[in-house]
């Protein structure tokens, strides 16, 4: 089959204290048929991440004049990836809380078929240091979201995800705060694929996040009702579209450990 390109895309908001390590952290020589770069959305930080990403080694850089949210980061890279021709894009926050070091397991579903939208999770995963707000925030508005779907989801607000070319091209995210809640609905209901894969998760040593539970409140929860309420059109996936040879370097990576192939099946 075709060689894979992967798009890593970092939404980045006065993150240069931990985007550089987190760029370098990402796996580029994990098979032989996948070709990963690594784009950064830079929301209008006014400190030095670009510079940073740029000698991390970032391969993209798109920067807004202004800080417009994360959903609006989200929604620009996605486009991006597929405007540079990503067969997946995959997202990772910058913050460094979420281990860049598993995105192969990340992809393992779209490669072997399973899946065209995956998202890596806390909860089935490991977790260090996550206060007890926050903890019991993701688990209400996870359970919403369950409900909505009619599918037990475990980690809904999870910063780390990877999305087929077809998922790029018809994701969705219909406000600028956040992204999290009314993307996985959009996908899902227009009949992609969802599986979540443990991770490995340690709460930010550096910076602080801009979400908050207010925010959460007042902004995501009537986008959650228009997404809900909004008609979608089902699309005709082609579920062959990423599968490649899985007896390569990368399937041996994960016999051996490396990458621990411990997916949970939605």
């Amino acid at each position: 089959m075709n060689r894979q390109k992967v798009i890593v895309f970092l939404p980045a908001y006065n993150e240069e204290e931990s985007i550089g390590e987190v760029i370098k952290g990402i796996p580029r020589d994990f098979h032989n048929s996948v070709e990963v770069r690594v784009l950064v959305i830079d929301d209008g930080s006014m400190d030095a991440t670009v510079q940073v990403a740029k000698k991390a080694g970032a391969d993209f850089i798109v920067s807004f004049e202004k800080n417009q949210g994360l959903g609006a980061a989200v929604r620009t890279g996605i486009k991006e990836c597929y405007k540079h021709g990503a067969d997946i894009g995959v997202m990772i926050d910058a913050d460094g809380e979420y281990p860049a070091k598993q995105i192969p397991e990340l992809l393992q579903p779209i490669f072997s078929g399973e899946a065209d939208y995956t998202m890596g999770s806390r909860f089935l995963g490991t977790i260090k240091g996550m206060k007890i707000h926050r903890r019991l925030g993701n688990y209400c508005f996870t359970f919403i979201q369950s409900l909505l779907l009619k599918k037990w989801i475990y980690d809904g607000q999870s910063g780390m995800r990877a999305f087929s070319r077809q998922a790029l091209e018809h994701a969705e995210i219909i406000h600028d705060y956040n992204y999290a809640q009314v993307i996985t609905l959009n996908l899902v209901r227009k009949g992609f694929r969802v599986q979540e894969v443990p991770i490995r998760y340690q709460v930010r040593k550096t910076g602080e996040s801009f979400i908050t539970f207010r925010g959460y409140l007042s902004t995501v929860l009537p986008a959650i009702i228009k997404e809900i309420r909004r008609p979608v059109q089902k699309v005709e996936i082609d579920y062959s579209a990423h599968i490649i040879n899985q007896t390569s370097k990368a399937k041996n990576q994960l016999i051996q450990g490396i990458y621990p192939s411990n997916v949970h099946i939605k």
